[in-house]
């Protein structure tokens, strides 16, 4: 599928129909997150078990399932984020597995982690959990971070390491009272970790 399809395919995803903003509930856009799945498709990390780790509303889960991965589990701690990701999969007609579980029960073995996971932005170091998570249960992780975030994660990862990264731009709808702009666009990072071992 080109990355193109895919991504009209994720604009027809359901939202977060009302967002905690201390969970930091933005969903990742359909163009970020079509591009990020179709890298990591051309990398043929998508052909075994991928889980999405925070996953919300679906969207990355589902769409690496749209891409051919042949296991996809999505994990969240809100259960409503998970019930609109169980109608968004249904939606598209693909089997993901939602999970209701805290970011650190979380023990199954995957081949791949795709996550957007919380910046930290409401509480510092809120995506540290998220990334421990992914190292211990998976070979390959893909994460978006705030831009210049990159020592910091190097750090943090090792002995894992950074093979690919880059910068993108992620557009934020008006989503609660303090924000100004009814879109504004920031700058993420993308890093694809290799764990060792």
């Amino acid at each position: 599928m080109k990355q193109r399809k895919l991504e009209m395919l994720l604009e027809e995803l359901e939202n977060f129909s009302d967002p905690e903003l201390e969970l930091e509930q933005y969903q990742t856009p359909p163009p970020l997150a079509a591009e990020i799945l179709h890298f990591a498709y051309m990398q043929g990390d998508l052909d075994d078990s991928v889980q999405d780790l925070g996953c919300g509303t679906g969207i990355l889960a589902i769409g690496a399932k749209l891409l051919g991965a042949k296991r996809v589990i999505g994990y969240d701690a809100d259960p409503k984020a998970l019930e609109i990701a169980k109608k968004n999969a249904e939606k598209l007609g693909v089997e993901v597995e939602f999970v209701l579980s805290d970011i650190n029960d979380i023990t199954e073995h995957v081949k791949t982690t795709v996550m957007n996971p919380p910046f930290g932005a409401r509480v510092k170091g809120r995506d540290r959990p998220f990334l421990s998570s992914a190292l211990r249960t998976s070979e390959v992780i893909y994460s978006i971070h705030n831009r210049g975030s990159l020592a910091f994660i190097q750090k943090f990862i090792k002995p894992a390491v950074i093979t690919h990264s880059y910068v993108a731009k992620f557009p934020i709808k008006r989503t609660f009272d303090f924000h100004k702009k009814e879109r504004k666009v920031i700058e993420v990072e993308i890093y694809r970790i290799k764990v060792s071992g």
